[in-house]
């Protein structure tokens, strides 16, 4: 596998790009905008120079890392004659479908196809295709260049050989492959969107405050960050879309989202990518102050 193709340059793509081009591959970044595209390469050559501030890479190391991400804003030109493809667009089923129809078209038969959704399933991905068994999930963590697990999901026809090729390729990615079964959430968002949901309940009973809940999680449980201001972190739309997806795929109301998570959905608080979600970002990205909404 030498040549590698991304569809997405947000949060998650450029990320992904960043990894596989600093590990040698030629790699293509995908997206209809260009404005996206800038955006995202010159995310990765900020998160390079960080590297570079730490010694943890060389000047050189950026200058190569860079040089092996070529930009496409035309889908048939960024995916055409790879070995892979990885889509990491919006959490979202019907755009998935869209993409993968038409990357089964364009791309060579032999291409595997991957996606990087955090919670839809594999296998009705790969209906939209005429190749399954060359259909696979590939959950990156957030942030990627940093995380170190890769979620490998199965689909109902995923192959064998497939899977192999991928959790080899995860491992020369310098990550921890883990393979999972293909149901709703998979085993990340399985467990971690609900203990999200019950803090944000928590909160939305008044049990206690934003920084109360999250300081118990974290000095109680050993955990990095609070789930509420993970919540803002992952973008609580994405939270919402997550838990909407397990509630229709186990019709469990354990799944049901909060109606505090849905309201603020719907009133634009998304957390760090909005300026505001259970903290307020309008003078720091960082999780020092407590949204006006929660005083």
């Amino acid at each position: 596998m030498k040549n590698i193709a991304v569809i997405g340059a947000g949060t998650m793509g450029n990320g992904i790009a960043h990894v596989i081009a600093q590990n040698g591959y030629e790699t293509n970044l995908v997206d209809i905008s260009q404005e996206a595209l800038d955006k995202g390469l010159s995310t990765i050559a900020k998160n390079l120079d960080r590297m570079v501030a730490k010694e943890l890479i060389t000047e050189n190391d950026k200058k190569s890392t860079l040089g092996n991400i070529t930009p496409f804003t035309k889908l048939a030109d960024g995916v055409k004659k790879v070995d892979l493809v990885i889509e990491a667009a919006t959490e979202n089923t019907a755009l998935k479908l869209k993409i993968f129809k038409e990357l089964d078209a364009i791309c060579e038969p032999t291409t595997i196809l991957a996606t990087n959704t955090s919670s839809i399933s594999i296998t009705q991905i790969a209906a939209a295709t005429k190749r399954a068994d060359k259909v696979i999930g590939m959950h990156f963590m957030n942030p990627v260049p940093i995380m170190q697990l890769v979620e490998i999901i199965r689909g109902y026809s995923t192959s064998n050989e497939v899977t192999r090729t991928i959790m080899d390729l995860s491992s020369k990615l310098g990550k921890t492959p883990t393979e999972v079964n293909d149901y709703p959430g998979f085993v990340a968002n399985r467990i971690l969107m609900p203990m999200i949901n019950e803090a944000i309940e928590t909160l939305f009973q008044k049990v206690a405050g934003v920084r109360e809940i999250d300081t118990v999680m974290k000095l109680g449980m050993a955990h990095p960050m609070g789930p509420l201001q993970l919540a803002d972190f992952i973008g609580l739309d994405v939270c919402l879309s997550i838990l909407n997806v397990m509630y229709d795929g186990f019709k469990n109301p354990k799944y049901a989202p909060c109606p505090l998570l849905v309201n603020m959905v719907t009133a634009g608080k998304l957390g760090v990518k909005s300026g505001e979600g259970f903290y307020d970002y309008s003078e720091s990205r960082k999780a020092e102050k407590v949204s006006k909404q929660f005083n």
